[in-house]
C-alpha cells in the first residue's frame, strides 16, 4: 500500500510540475524529424521546370541551356542566388510540429490551396518527362514557416527556410548595372520636342557641378539641382519590371545617353506605353576594356525595362526646364 501510495504522489506531483511549468510535450507525428522531400538532390538534378502558384499569379522557372529563366524559355534570366536558396530550403525542410487539419484553418497558417483561392504557395518540381517529381504547398505566419503535402489536409510546422514566393518579379536579375555617381562624365538628352543638350563635368566635381558643355556653352541652367537628377539616373536604375523589346507598341520619347570618366557609354531611350513607364540600354566602350558593355548588353539586348514614373521622369526632363537658351 504504501508503495502504491508513494507512486500516485509522484504521479501527482509531475502532473502539477507539468501543469505550473507549461511542460506538456508538443505534439508530434511519425513524420516528425524527416526530410519533408526526401530525395530532392536527384530530382533537382533533373528538373526542367519549377512552377509557383499562388491565389492570384502563376509563374514558373525554367531551365534552359543559357541557365533558368523566368516564363519560359525565352524569359528574361532569374537570380542565380535566389534560385540556389530555394533549391537548398527545398532540400533542407524538415517535418516539425504537426497543427491543424481542419480545412477552415489551413489559411490562417497560409497552406490554403491556391488553386481554390487559398492563401498557401504551391511549388511543383517538374521533371523531364513533364511530370511533376515533387510538390508541396508552402506558407509563412510570422517567423514560422508552415508545409502540407497537396491532398493531405494534415499541416504541420517544419524547420528550414525558403525565400520568399509571393512575387515573381523578385526572381528577375536585375542587378546587372552598377555605376557609381562619381563615375558620370557627361549627359547627352534629346527630348521628346527634339531639343538636345550636352552636359558634362570634371573628375572629381560634385553631383551639381555639370554645365553645358559645347556647342551649347552659352546656355544657362535653371537651377544645378535640376542637373543632377537626370545626369545621375543610370545610377539609381532599378527596375520594378521587364518586357521584350519587341513587344512595346509606341515610339520613343526621349534619349539619354550616359557617358563615365573611364568611356562606358549607355545609350537608354524611353518609352511610354499603356501598361507602363520603360527603357531600352545599349552599352559601347571602345578598347580592351569593352567587357563592361559586353556584360551590359548581354542582359539588356532585346528587353524593355520597367520603372517607376517618378525614375523614368529623371530619363525624359524637357531641356527647356534645364536651361535656358542664350539671348
Amino acid at each position: 500500500m504504501l508503495v502504491m501510495a508513494g507512486l500516485a504522489a509522484v504521479l501527482s506531483l509531475l502532473a502539477v510540475l507539468s501543469h505550473l511549468g507549461g511542460g506538456s510535450l508538443a505534439p508530434t507525428s511519425e513524420r516528425t524529424g524527416k526530410t519533408v522531400l526526401p530525395g530532392f538532390a536527384e530530382q533537382r538534378a533533373e528538373a526542367s521546370e519549377i512552377r509557383v502558384t499562388l491565389a492570384d499569379e502563376r509563374y514558373t522557372l525554367v531551365a534552359t541551356g543559357e541557365g533558368w529563366r523566368l516564363g519560359g524559355r525565352d524569359g528574361y534570366p532569374v537570380r542565380q542566388d535566389r534560385l540556389a536558396e530555394l533549391a537548398a530550403g527545398l532540400e533542407g525542410l524538415v517535418w516539425d510540429t504537426p497543427r491543424t487539419d481542419d480545412p477552415g484553418k489551413l489559411d490562417w497558417l497560409g497552406l490554403g490551396d491556391p488553386r481554390e483561392g487559398g492563401s498557401g504557395a504551391l511549388i511543383e518540381v517538374i521533371g523531364q518527362d513533364g511530370e511533376s517529381s515533387a510538390a508541396l504547398i508552402t506558407g509563412r505566419k510570422g517567423d514560422n514557416i508552415y508545409a502540407r503535402r497537396p491532398g493531405d489536409l494534415q499541416a504541420f510546422r517544419v524547420t528550414g527556410d525558403l525565400p520568399p514566393l509571393y512575387n515573381s518579379e523578385a526572381w528577375l536579375d536585375l542587378g546587372f548595372l552598377d555605376i557609381s555617381e562619381d563615375a558620370v562624365s557627361a549627359l547627352r538628352l534629346t527630348d521628346s520636342s527634339g531639343a538636345s543638350l550636352f552636359l558634362q563635368r570634371t573628375i572629381g566635381a560634385s553631383d551639381q557641378s555639370f554645365l553645358p558643355a559645347p556647342p551649347y556653352q552659352g546656355y544657362r541652367l535653371v537651377s544645378r539641382v535640376a542637373v543632377s537628377a537626370p545626369a545621375l539616373a543610370l545610377t539609381r536604375f532599378l527596375p520594378i519590371g521587364v518586357k521584350p523589346a519587341a513587344a512595346l507598341k509606341s515610339d520613343p520619347v526621349g534619349r539619354h545617353i550616359t557617358q563615365t570618366h573611364d568611356g562606358l557609354e549607355i545609350d537608354v531611350q524611353a518609352y511610354r506605353e499603356r501598361d507602363g513607364y520603360f527603357i531600352t540600354l545599349r552599352a559601347i566602350e571602345a578598347g580592351e576594356g569593352a567587357q563592361r558593355a559586353a556584360a551590359i548588353n548581354e542582359r539588356a539586348a532585346g528587353w524593355a525595362f520597367e520603372l517607376t514614373a517618378a525614375d523614368w521622369a529623371d530619363y525624359t526632363p524637357m531641356v527647356s526646364s534645364i536651361v535656358r537658351m542664350p539671348g
